[in-house]
């Protein structure tokens, strides 16, 4: 079943930042990263069971990909794929849902 992937505004400024970030020493990386990221949320379109749980949230509708050495964590419902955030691997995830308000914040 197809289902409509939408992105939270919260993920939106988290690719954009990273994409500004990655220009400053190349704008070709920053645009294919923005690319391979833009095609991987599609792919959940059709294949939103594809990744994995995420670790530190024992939620069993939260997901990730891994594009490159980011993750692309989102929330799967029986209609949509929300993205919820674009991160660094290296970023400690817990401590970064506490400052956000959780990995709920834009449910449906």
């Amino acid at each position: 079943m197809a289902r409509t992937v939408r992105w939270t505004e919260t993920a939106t400024q988290d690719l954009e930042e990273t994409a500004e970030f990655i220009g400053r020493d190349s704008g070709f990386y920053a645009a294919a990263l923005v690319r391979e990221t833009r095609a991987a949320a599609r792919s959940l379109r059709t294949f939103a069971e594809r990744g994995r749980l995420v670790p530190e949230i024992d939620a069993p509708d939260i997901g990730e990909i891994f594009i490159r050495s980011y993750r692309l964590i989102y929330q799967v419902t029986a209609d949509h794929v929300f993205i919820l955030a674009f991160v660094h691997g290296t970023r400690d995830l817990t401590a970064l849902w506490q400052r956000r308000g959780g990995p709920r914040e834009t449910s449906p």
